[in-house]
């Protein structure tokens, strides 16, 4: 298909009224088909589950579902409860993410995990005085 698309094309540069009209409608349809593609990306919602352990964890950030695919409302819990695990709904591109902070003089210790579908998307681990990182992971929207 591509070649017959570059052989249209190069008729139609070549000065050829019908190769210039079917090369437009050719291009046209595939442009429509990508803003399509792209119309379900921005829209489309998944569901991504955010799950934290460890010890002496002082604070939970992340991505709520709220705000805009690249500026995301970042959500706050305080003094979470271990181990805490929460679900969320995301839309479009905007990446999952769990950021947990630790401080503790003994040694603090956070695991983070967000999982979609049963997928593990990203895990990461921690441990001393202090602790701060987590999970940002891709979305999973459009690259099934």
């Amino acid at each position: 298909m591509k070649r017959t698309f570059r052989a249209v094309c190069t008729l139609a540069a070549a000065g050829l009224a019908v190769g210039l009209t079917a090369c437009s409608k050719t291009a046209d349809k595939a442009a429509d088909k990508a803003a399509e593609q792209v119309d379900k990306v921005v829209t489309e919602t998944y569901d991504v589950t955010y799950e934290v352990t460890g010890k002496g964890v002082d604070s939970i950030d992340f991505h709520g579902g709220g705000g805009e695919a690249m500026k995301p409302k970042v959500e706050t819990v305080q003094k979470p409860a271990l181990p805490w695990k929460k679900t969320v709904t995301l839309r479009g591109i905007m990446p999952p993410a769990v950021m947990p902070v630790a401080a503790d003089p003994s040694g603090a210790e956070v695991n983070c995990k967000i999982t979609y579908k049963g997928k593990v998307l990203k895990e990461e681990k921690g441990q001393g005085l202090v602790t701060a990182g987590g999970c940002i992971a891709v979305s999973p929207v459009g690259s099934n």
